[in-house]
């Protein structure tokens, strides 16, 4: 059984310093990777790793067929590490990445989330508001009318419980 790396991406393209070193070892170890955008990751990569042969790895885009769950079960079984790369920020949080990593634990696959930025938290740390108890729900519905009903309910509830609420948009 393969290793699933869940390998954090840039918040802005200039940041490369938000990476830590040991992601590019991850990168390294892997031969395929599943990503949520593959002209971005490519870039990343080589951001990372100048001399990185981008086209001696194999690359699947999470959200192009619905074949790619029964793939993901095939390569981790044949051994291979994978990388799982989010658009941005750490996978599995708010993107199609969760999906592979729920069917690696249900498989016993050995999965190595490694550090990197998150928009989530670091707008939690940066905003003075309680960091003890905090929720994230994802993203707001898109009709205007239930967003604003949404974020009145979230704020009364809020001040109610005193905690945090974080939600998430897409730029």
């Amino acid at each position: 059984m393969g290793i699933v790396y869940l390998i954090p991406s840039l918040l802005a393209e200039d940041a490369t310093l938000t990476i830590p070193g040991y992601v590019k070892d991850a990168v390294k170890s892997c031969r395929l990777f599943f990503v949520e955008n593959e002209r971005t990751t490519r870039r990343f990569f080589k951001q990372l790793w100048k001399e990185m042969v981008i086209d001696e790895y194999e690359w699947f885009v999470m959200s192009d067929s619905s074949g790619v769950s029964d793939l993901f079960k095939q390569k981790l079984s044949e051994g291979k590490n994978i990388g799982i790369v989010s658009e941005a920020g750490c996978p599995g949080v708010a993107d199609p990445g969760q999906a592979l990593v729920a069917i690696a634990q249900e498989m016993g696959a050995t999965v190595k989330p490694l550090v990197g930025p998150s928009a989530i938290l670091l707008a939690l740390m940066a905003s003075g508001m309680n960091g003890q108890q905090f929720r994230f729900l994802g993203y707001l519905p898109i009709d205007s009318p239930q967003r604003a009903k949404t974020i009145k309910d979230l704020e009364t509830e809020s001040f109610k419980k005193n905690f945090t609420q974080i939600v998430i948009e897409t730029p």
